[in-house]
């Protein structure tokens, strides 16, 4: 922040109460364990108040808050023979990053902390967890009550409302957000002036307003709308990858998605994205009944919902991975980090579940994802049109992943496909108020009548591991209809 900003910013801190639990005024007292027992108390407390930031401010006189100036210098100070600033740093788990800012009010020498509310867990320094009881720094763990508050509070935080970039100018925000494109996404009508404009991001919680005319990106304004997410530290391994391989393994990559979208923010991209994968799909041949033409492998439905699951539910707190699709010879997989909130064999029928509701909420608004949780009924559909594999949802080690296999003739299919494909089946009459049939089954298969002992073989197997179950326990074989085993 420049000078003018800090002054701005400290006039309106000044107006506030003289005991704020989010704010610390000092004037020389400099002990490095006190500042860093300081900086996991505001960081707690601000998080408890709903504050994003909290603040130490050197040069004001506790208890009249009278400007006095400071003769603290914290970029020269040391503890030890390191620097201050490393030393706080390495000393809080989990690190947070705060800023330092010297500069001139009213002509006496300030220093202020700018110090991010807690995110997830408890800030400790050293070890110990802290807490602002009125303008006193305790330790969290003799504050039962507060303690258990603030994990209420912690295990409530949505990934949305974290802070991607902090403290930027208007024009700055501007640079960074595709503004314009994000509003014709959202239907709403464009602002006419820079004021407008913020003040519209602000309200769609894609960006915070601060005192002294500073504003911070929030998470969900930069996923979505990033013009450049590796502009954003946290969120640049997020962007969406898509590979091609030549062949059914990793050996080789035939190409990968670089193109100038590829490093756009999700609403932004999204289009792109699944206009490539299209663009990569093999030829399907003209398969019995279903089509007499040749047409792309997957169904285009299927793929979008695919990848705007994989944006939406994947687990943003794990680092390092993102979302990314896979295009093989005869197979896709769709992957995103953290694993499967339900039961992946209760997908089609179980209520929508997502850990980011407001990435989910503006992704519905913008047409992108289904406003009911029927995504995976169409993947489900889709496959079955295309009298494709069942796809397979694979939730294990800290990821999720879907399988969509290219066309294969039943006697190719193994097992465990057949079984998987017959249970799928009999999810999706469920959800249309249908029962399974022998018919159902052999049109989706694709059997003729005459072969209609293929379908009640895939029948008997399908039940005998328990995955479906005869409509009436008494019915008879010729009109015999099936459930799944939820049903």
């Amino acid at each position: 922040m420049t000078p003018t900003q800090l002054t701005s910013q400290l006039d309106e801190l000044l107006n506030l109460p003289l005991e704020t639990e989010w704010v610390e005024w000092k004037h020389n007292k400099d002990h490095p364990e006190m500042i860093g027992k300081t900086l996991s108390a505001l960081a707690n407390s601000a998080a408890l108040l709903g504050k994003e930031t909290a603040y130490i401010i050197w040069g004001i006189e506790d208890g009249t808050k009278n400007v006095v100036g400071t003769s603290f210098k914290p970029k020269q100070a040391k503890q030890g023979n390191e620097e201050l600033e490393n030393w706080l740093m390495r000393s809080f788990r989990p690190q947070i990053s705060f800023k330092i800012h010297e500069w001139e009010y009213q002509d006496q020498p300030m220093v202020l902390f700018e110090v991010p509310c807690a995110k997830q867990y408890p800030v400790k320094f050293e070890s110990e967890g802290f807490i602002r009881v009125g303008s006193l720094n305790k330790k969290l763990k003799d504050y039962p009550g507060k303690e258990g508050e603030l994990w209420a509070v912690l295990s409530q935080t949505p990934f949305e409302t974290g802070i991607a970039k902090s403290d930027l100018g208007a024009d700055e925000v501007l640079a960074l957000l595709d503004y314009s494109h994000g509003f014709d996404l959202l239907e709403v009508p464009h602002p006419t002036d820079q004021q407008a404009i913020l003040d519209k991001l602000a309200e769609e919680k894609l960006v915070l307003s601060k005192p002294g005319r500073q504003f911070d990106i929030t998470n969900l304004g930069a996923i979505l709308f990033a013009k450049d997410l590796s502009q954003f530290d946290r969120l640049g391994r997020k962007a969406l990858r898509i590979i091609k391989y030549v062949g059914d393994s990793k050996v080789e990559r035939e190409r990968e998605w670089r193109e100038t979208s590829s490093q756009k923010g999700y609403a932004l991209a999204f289009e792109a994205a699944v206009d490539f994968v299209n663009s990569q799909l093999p030829q399907n041949e003209p398969v019995g009944k279903a089509f007499s033409r040749e047409v792309r492998m997957y169904p285009e439905i299927a793929i979008r919902e695919l990848v705007a699951n994989a944006l939406i539910h994947q687990d943003f707190s794990l680092t390092g991975v993102g979302p990314i699709i896979e295009i093989f010879l005869h197979r896709m997989e769709i992957s995103n980090p953290g694993e499967a909130l339900v039961d992946t064999q209760r997908f089609i029928d179980a209520s929508p579940q997502s850990r980011n509701e407001g990435l989910a909420a503006l992704m519905r608004r913008m047409k992108i994802c289904e406003e009911a949780g029927s995504g995976i009924d169409k993947v489900i559909a889709g496959a079955e049109r295309f009298q494709l594999p069942a796809p397979e949802f694979i939730s294990d080690l800290g990821s999720m992943k879907v399988i969509m296999h290219a066309h294969q003739e039943l006697r190719q299919m193994n097992s465990q496909a057949r079984i998987r494909a017959c249970y799928q089946h009999a999810c999706l009459r469920q959800v249309e108020r249908k029962s399974m049939t022998n018919s159902s089954l052999r049109t989706r298969f694709g059997i003729e009548a005459q072969n209609a002992a293929s379908a009640s073989k895939i029948i008997k197997e399908t039940m005998e591991v328990g995955l479906i179950k005869p409509s009436d326990p008494n019915q008879g074989r010729r009109h015999a209809s099936y459930l799944p085993i939820w049903a």
